[in-house]
């Protein structure tokens, strides 16, 4: 099989889709690799080192797209690529069409096969591609937060863990999966007074056990978010519904109750957010007044870190790319029902069942297009 790599082109996105390890895998099993060149650039991978593990280095991203069978990518293609893409191309990236429907609508007129990363799903309910980019995002998400709850960064100048005497930030964590795990592991860790909110109580009775003391553990539901909105200084937003947009759980009249200049870090802004008021940033212009609370809702959080990104991303999709390539994609997703839940559209027709209902679209079964 033909695997490519293009470039990534979304504003400040560093990541690539493929290390030179990855490559020398595919090569191995006697797999063709394109790699456009620089594609590696942002995380200090060279051509030379692709070349090195048998990649073929081409110059466009329309050479790529043109000669591949199997794209390789991190974030989903933008306008400009649509064209490029042909009827029943692969495409294994992230989607998040819920999100985007000028997106799933492109996609479904060009007939591609996309595979989404953060709906491929093992028989433990687990995400195992979407977990290493939420373990980066919700890490990160306390970073910028404390960041920008800096007076000079528009935030109301308070230290996450205050000092001896005076107290420290007090935290919301909506969502304890992945993300929000890891971001109040880190929160509390700097010493913020951490409250996490799921509608599972049995996640929440396993995070009760594992964390430090001072994180506690609500109910997640409009009352108890209302109530506790009112104290918080910094809120990280990280609730998920697995292929559909993300629930709104602070709605604009909730915001206008919040304490002036407190921070709103919305990680799940890639599937829409869960502030009403929440719209898509970038890193070079990452925050946003709205009733006077910083919005920091950045789509490709983990681009910013792309050394470690990268590696992490590749770590969970190398396996699922190896299947594709060496089974072919129908015996792959007929042998692997991780892999076949990552399909969300094929052949014109919507096979996520969430994703149609999103899309208002009808919904076709994965078995009748194979």
């Amino acid at each position: 099989m033909i695997v490519g790599v293009p470039k990534e082109i979304k504003e400040d996105e560093y990541r690539v889709a493929l290390v030179p390890s990855g490559t020398a895998a595919l090569r191995r099993d006697g797999h063709t690799v394109l790699v456009q060149s620089g594609a590696g650039i942002g995380s200090n991978i060279s051509d030379r080192e692709y070349a090195q593990a048998g990649a073929e280095i081409v110059e466009s991203t329309k050479e790529v797209y043109r000669r591949s069978q199997l794209i390789l990518k991190v974030k989903e293609p933008l306008a400009q690529e649509y064209a490029l893409l042909k009827p029943h191309q692969m495409v294994f990236t992230f989607f998040h069409f819920a999100a985007n429907k000028k997106l799933a609508q492109a996609m479904l007129k060009q007939k591609a096969t996309c595979i989404a990363y953060e709906t491929v799903e093992d028989a433990k309910g687990h995400l195992p591609i979407l977990i290493p980019m939420s373990e980066v995002a919700g890490r990160m998400a306390v970073q910028e937060g404390a960041k920008y709850l800096e007076r000079p960064m528009k935030g109301k100048g308070i230290l996450l863990g205050g000092i001896p005497g005076v107290a420290p930030a007090n935290i919301l964590v909506l969502g304890g999966g992945i993300v929000g795990s890891n971001a109040a592991k880190v929160a509390a860790g700097f010493g913020g007074e951490v409250t996490v909110m799921d509608v599972d109580l049995n996640r929440l009775r396993y995070l009760e056990d594992i964390m430090p003391r001072n994180v506690s553990f609500l109910m997640s539901n409009e009352h108890n978010i209302a109530e506790r909105i009112l104290q918080a200084d910094l809120v990280f937003c990280c609730a998920l519904l697995r292929g559909a947009r993300s629930p709104i759980l602070i709605p604009r009249w909730m915001l206008k109750k919040m304490k002036p200049r407190s921070v709103i870090v919305d990680v799940a802004i890639d599937q829409g957010g869960c502030a009403e008021t929440s719209r898509p940033t970038t890193h070079a212009a990452p925050v946003f007044l709205e009733e006077s609370i910083v919005h920091y809702c950045v789509t490709n959080i983990p681009g910013a870190v792309p050394i470690t990104s990268t590696h992490g991303l590749t770590n969970a999709t190398l396996p699922f790319a190896l299947e594709i390539a060496n089974r072919g994609l129908a015996r792959a997703l007929k042998e692997d029902p991780a892999l076949a839940l990552g399909v969300n559209i094929m052949n014109g027709k919507v096979i996520y069942p969430s994703l149609a209902q999103a899309l208002n679209q009808p919904h076709t079964p994965l078995r009748r297009v194979l």
